[in-house]
């Protein structure tokens, strides 16, 4: 233990947990909005940084595995009676449990900032934050074989750039059961709230990292070029039990869907909202915008009774039947895990006229959907922009022509406007072209 200490005083191992630390919790601060949903979130934003912390330990790894180069000690210590192996024990323990610690401490200072909002903790959560800790540890030990068999100046730079760009290009190479297997940042594109990464990605991604782990130790105590060639046999070995392992489909590889995560967690009264349960702290801040929609949306016969988030995993074309008794809403969170934008929620709403899931090949007219829905409302037409989140431009004429036909429909007694509005719902529920319905 002493030795080890000595180690952790002396050595790259703090200094190198330090500044590891210092880039995640930044990185992750920089973009809270990114992982504000909760714990699955913070774990694929965390697992995106990899591109920044693998590298870091990866190049702490060689600047320390140089220090008898650097030292001109190594002669020296091979004429003692102690094996290397047990000589490079402190060094190899000092940096893995450094940047494995600096990892974890990077989540928990992340999780402090969403312990009280996420409302789901996924198990999953659990291995994926301990293999990546594990890859930090990987990286620090094959940076330190490769330091100790190239000690050159420019190693530990040489080796910073090159994991950045070997963690980017292995992230999106293809197929992607090969970058599965060899990204430590692979699936942490975020595409719906209910996204996971599949356990047996992670368990290749475990696998393989071991095989480098023991690659880069057994280049730290190797003795002669062939002890070094044989030092890559660990990792190709790794490699080839995870191919035989991961899972070759697109919906466990790209964007899994969690189904507990999807579930709805609704009201008890009614009118029934619901939201997906890694949305359930919002609900009763949602509760009553949303039922505010439903009021409007009932001005039309035959309106939505009830509200649902949209659960569709439009990216692997999942998504469950259309029901005209329910009206679909996008939840949105804000980077302190409560309700975001709750102002655009009604007209959001409206602006569908509850016509539930959208199909994108249909013929759509959006200064037509635009009039319809805010004489529901009860006002004139505004910009799409600063109403909805996503919007930031539109055509100058888009809202023009909705303003002329919400006042062409003001004109008209109110039985035949709310007519002309409920064809327009109509043939957006049948996939039809509503152009010349509030004007005929």
């Amino acid at each position: 233990m002493s030795v080890l200490g000595i180690e952790l005083r002396r050595s790259a191992a703090a200094g190198a947990a330090l500044i590891a630390l210092v880039v995640g919790v930044a990185a992750l601060y920089t973009a809270p909005g990114r992982w504000s949903e909760g714990w699955m979130a913070l774990a694929l934003a965390t697992k995106e940084y990899m591109i920044l912390l693998w590298p870091i330990a990866l190049a702490a790894g060689a600047w320390q595995g140089r220090r008898e180069h650097r030292a001109k000690v190594g002669e020296l210590f091979a004429t003692t009676p102690r094996s290397r192996a047990r000589r490079m024990l402190p060094v190899l323990v000092a940096m893995g449990a450094s940047l494995g610690l600096a990892f974890l401490l990077v989540m928990g200072a992340a999780g402090l900032r969403i312990v009280s909002t996420a409302a789901y903790f996924p198990p999953s959560f659990v291995a994926i934050t301990l293999v990546g800790a594990f890859s930090l540890v990987a990286a620090a030990w094959l940076g330190l074989g490769i330091g100790r068999l190239l000690p050159a100046l420019v190693t530990a730079p040489v080796l910073a750039v090159a994991g950045v760009l070997l963690v980017f290009f292995t992230a999106i190479m293809r197929p992607d059961w090969m970058a599965a297997i060899l990204s430590p940042a692979y699936g942490s594109t975020p595409f719906y709230p209910f996204q996971t990464i599949d356990p047996r990605v992670t368990a290749v991604l475990a696998i393989f990292m071991g095989g480098l782990a023991l690659t880069g130790v057994l280049l730290i105590v190797a003795r002669g070029p062939r002890t070094s060639v044989a030092a890559a046999l660990p990792v190709l070995l790794g490699f080839g039990v995870a191919a035989v392992i991961v899972p070759r489909d697109e919906a466990s590889l790209v964007a899994p869907i969690d189904p507990v995560a999807r579930e709805l967690v609704c009201t008890d009264d009614a009118p029934k909202v619901c939201v997906t349960r890694v949305h359930a702290n919002v609900l009763d801040a949602l509760t009553p915008l949303v039922r505010q929609g439903l009021a409007v949306l009932a001005k039309m016969p035959d309106a939505p009774t009830q509200a649902h988030e949209d659960t569709r995993a439009w990216f692997t074309g999942d998504a469950p039947a259309r029901d005209p008794d329910v009206v679909t809403i996008t939840v949105r969170i804000d980077d302190h895990g409560g309700l975001a934008h709750p102002d655009a929620v009604v007209p959001e709403m409206v602006f569908g006229l509850g016509a539930g899931y959208g199909n994108s090949e249909c013929e759509r007219n959006g200064a037509v959907e635009r009039a319809a829905a805010y004489h529901l409302l009860g006002r004139e037409p505004v910009s799409d922009v600063g109403v909805i989140p996503e919007m930031i431009e539109e055509e100058p004429q888009l809202n023009a022509e909705a303003v002329a036909l919400w006042q062409g429909l003001q004109k008209l007694p109110a039985p035949e406007a709310l007519s002309r509005v409920t064809a327009v719902r109509d043939a957006i529920l049948t996939c039809q072209d509503p152009t010349g319905l509030l004007s005929k």
